[in-house]
């Protein structure tokens, strides 16, 4: 079975992506909102970092960080999230032992809604 997926823009509305498969679901999903930047941004000031990119943003996380550990971070722990590391959905069965690399792309998003 596909997915069909477009951007959707609406004023207020932010960055949501329409998810139809080609059976009677229909999911609209957003994605977690840009992460800020700078020193603040990091999993922690201690030890190595490296530099990461969230859904288009740069942000510098603790070195030996997981999947499981940004997602405890970024405060989405126990939501309904979807990860995609560099092109590949990583599977939840995966967060707690898929590492994260110098210069990874993530996406990162969250499912709001449904019907």
């Amino acid at each position: 079975m596909g997915f069909i997926r477009a951007r959707l823009l609406g004023a207020g509305e932010g960055d949501r992506t329409l998810v139809c498969s080609l059976g009677s679901c229909r999911s609209t999903i957003e994605l977690h909102p840009r992460v800020e930047c700078g020193a603040n941004s990091n999993m922690g000031n201690t030890g190595k970092v490296i530099t990461v990119s969230i859904n288009g943003a740069t942000r510098q996380i603790q070195t030996g960080a997981t999947a499981a550990s940004l997602i405890v971070e970024m405060g989405l722990e126990g939501k309904r999230v979807a990860l995609e590391r560099n092109g590949e959905i990583v599977p939840r069965s995966r967060f707690e032992i898929q590492p994260l690399s110098e210069g990874d792309k993530l996406e990162i998003v969250v499912a709001v809604g449904g019907g």
